[in-house]
């Protein structure tokens, strides 16, 4: 199955998780886990509009400047961003300097911060019963859902920018909304043999 690749270590991941070290730490660690926390995911939702147009990979190198130039993601300090740390952003060359990507930024701040029950809440909202068979190969993984469509629809209603079906998505399998892992995967594996003790 050319959708997945065993690597030097032995272990058989979906195929993209093989293709440089960076992706296989992410793949096995992060990739699919579920993530909560408005601060959290706020991050991440950050990260998948920059990426946007742009190789993930090239955000995964990135995410070190990222947070430095961003404190962190805490919500309500870039809430509180004006023109001067708009500059200071634009100027940092450890990050993806897009005026557009930069004032969405700090736009989705200041609208997670008004929603009443926060945007942890709101995102998981909209994941999905687990699939009743995982994935045999990519082919079967959409690049949007009717749930990451109503949840961009949710955001944008909500003042969030940059986050469209596509990118809601790809945020719900990167923060376990979804788990995309394909079957044969050691990581899926992994948790089916957890589910089966029932840890």
């Amino acid at each position: 199955m050319t959708d997945l690749v065993t690597g030097p270590d032995g272990l058989t991941r979906c195929a993209w998780g093989s293709s440089t070290p960076d992706y296989a730490v992410y793949h096995d660690t992060e990739w699919g886990r579920p993530l909560r926390g408005d601060d959290a995911l706020y991050e991440r939702l950050t990260l998948e509009a920059f990426q946007s147009g742009l190789s993930w990979l090239t955000i995964l190198r990135k995410r070190p400047a990222f947070r430095l130039a961003f404190d962190e993601f805490r919500i309500e300090r870039i809430a509180g961003y004006g023109e001067a740390d708009v500059a200071r952003l634009l100027a940092d060359a450890g990050i993806v300097r897009n005026r557009a990507k930069i004032e969405a930024a700090i736009a989705n701040a200041r609208a997670a911060l008004e929603l009443p029950d926060g945007l942890s809440a709101l995102l998981w909202s909209y994941a999905p019963p687990p699939r009743a068979a995982r994935p045999e190969s990519f082919a079967e993984v959409p690049a949007l859902t009717p749930e990451s469509t109503a949840m961009a629809k949710a955001l944008k209603k909500s003042g969030f920018r940059f986050v469209g079906p596509t990118t809601a998505y790809a945020l719900m399998q990167a923060t376990g909304m979804v788990d995309d892992h394909l079957a044969g995967c050691h990581v899926a594996a992994a948790r089916v043999a957890r589910d089966e003790m029932g840890a």
